[in-house]
């Protein structure tokens, strides 16, 4: 008899919740990700989702990039997110280090227009390995151009260049004069949580 009680009132609670459809912030085209079942809207915002660059742009040849949004608004049974971060897999950064090159890292955390705060990785690759003083002058660059771009954009339209190639690309095109390079990659990115926003998730 107990089991048949629990059996029902778990029935009951499943019928109490309903399903929403979660979509991408419109930099990324609001596209459909995902499926949360939820009994209370309320509860859902600050769930994380992560999915594929390739899921969302259909172009599988990008599965390496995982990306993270955080839901902020519940409208009818649609879910909509904001752009929280993305990284590279493992595999991916393993497959472009070779023998006899150098990789050169940086982390640059920059606010962009309006005030928000977003942290970079990047990694380089050259073609041979570098000395001192070329690391040191790649690794200059990288954090100026960054720089210089979050200074040029703001929230949105920086974390798409992050994760498309935009800001890899200009660094690249910056740097070939200081020495042979073969990539750059924004291997990582994050959000850098408000005091306020860091409160709320140790309250929560």
């Amino acid at each position: 008899m107990a089991k048949k009680k629990q059996i029902g009132r778990r029935v009951e609670g499943w019928k109490a919740k309903s399903w929403y459809k979660v979509y991408t912030p419109e930099v990324f085209g609001k596209v459909y990700i995902g499926d949360i079942v939820s009994a209370d809207p309320a509860n859902m915002i600050g769930r994380v989702m992560q999915v594929s660059l390739g899921e969302i742009a259909q172009d599988y040849s990008k599965q390496y990039i995982k990306m993270l949004f955080r839901i902020n608004n519940v409208a009818g049974d649609a879910a909509y997110t904001e752009f929280i971060g993305h990284e590279v897999t493992r595999d991916y950064i393993r497959s472009h280090v070779k023998r006899r090159t150098s990789r050169i890292d940086a982390t640059v955390t920059k606010k962009v227009q309006g005030g928000r705060e977003i942290q970079v990785t990047l990694t380089c690759f050259t073609l041979n390995r570098a000395n001192l003083s070329h690391i040191h002058s790649i690794r200059a660059k990288m954090v100026e151009v960054v720089s210089r771009l979050a200074t040029e954009m703001d929230y949105d339209t920086f974390a798409k260049a992050a994760v498309n190639g935009d800001i890899s690309r200009e660094i690249f095109k910056e740097s070939r004069t200081i020495f042979p390079i073969r990539r750059i990659d924004v291997i990582k990115s994050e959000a850098v949580r408000t005091a306020a926003e860091k409160a709320a998730a140790i309250a929560a």
